[in-house]
């Protein structure tokens, strides 16, 4: 009990953190300078007025200063990563597999927010991500077995910190090679871009932490969500299906997220 209270208020400070990634990345500005400011009126905002989610509560959602609303992203994204942490503690404990979640999900609630505001998903959390999910593999062994089966077929016998990293490897190569060879064959048949590459390294991190089947789960899910719902939004709102961005990438990471926090109810993990 006393471990999930700390991990939800552990989630909040970095949701507040993720924050600040999610509105400077995509801007290609650094996360370190300069310090927290209201983006109209330029003020710099003290440390009680960013104090995770009872701040923006307190002001109302409104910059002390200038009264300029405060987007509401701000505080859904610490509750969120506070919910989770908090969850995957309670659920998993405080141990290496909660760990790993736990910097999985926060990524996966900032690639969603990145691509919801701007339809951009930052190299910081694919690529890197995809390395983190590559060092993660040798201490936390990702929840696949196909690797470990062409091991065995090839003769050899697995050793497990070096089987995990070829699920980890192989979770990262084959949906991303896949996505990006449908991505490149719709532009070749149609001469405009179908899927942009943040989708492509997007896949090949959830890969890199969940392996090929949490990897093909999530472009599955992500891509049925995406086309019913999106086309439901184009019809609804009467935007142009020819070029309308939707927001693919957000449907993956919701997919994503899906998989990594309920790999045991929905891949048997």
């Amino acid at each position: 009990m006393i471990e999930a209270a700390l991990a939800l208020v552990f989630g909040l400070l970095i949701g507040s953190f993720l924050n600040v990634c999610i509105h400077r990345w995509p801007r290609n500005r650094s996360v370190v300078r300069p310090r927290s400011h209201c983006v109209r009126c330029r003020k710099m905002i003290p440390w009680y007025d960013n104090i995770p989610l009872v701040s923006w509560l307190l002001l109302r959602g409104r910059c002390r200063y200038c009264k300029t609303r405060i987007s509401v992203r701000y505080p859904m994204v610490e509750a969120l990563t506070a919910a989770i942490f908090c969850w995957v503690v309670w659920t998993h404990g405080l141990n290496p597999v909660a760990v790993k979640l736990c910097v999985f999900s926060a990524m996966i609630v900032a690639l969603i927010f990145c691509d919801l505001e701007k339809r951009i998903l930052p190299d910081e959390f694919t690529l890197g991500g995809t390395l983190a999910g590559f060092a993660f593999a040798l201490f936390v062994a990702v929840p696949d077995v196909t690797a470990h089966a062409i091991l065995w077929l090839l003769g050899m016998e697995p050793v497990e910190r070096w089987a995990s990293l070829a699920e980890s490897v192989l979770g990262a190569g084959a949906p991303a090679l896949f996505l990006w060879a449908g991505g490149w064959l719709y532009w070749k048949l149609r001469h405009k871009e179908g899927l942009g590459l943040g989708d492509v390294k997007l896949i090949a991190m959830v890969g890199s932490f969940l392996g090929l089947r949490g990897a093909l789960f999530t472009l599955i899910a992500g891509s049925l969500s995406g086309s019913v719902i999106g086309l439901a939004y184009i019809k609804l709102t009467g935007k142009d299906a020819g070029s309308y961005e939707l927001p693919f990438g957000t449907f993956l990471g919701v997919a994503a997220l899906a998989a990594g926090l309920l790999s045991h109810e929905l891949l048997g993990m």
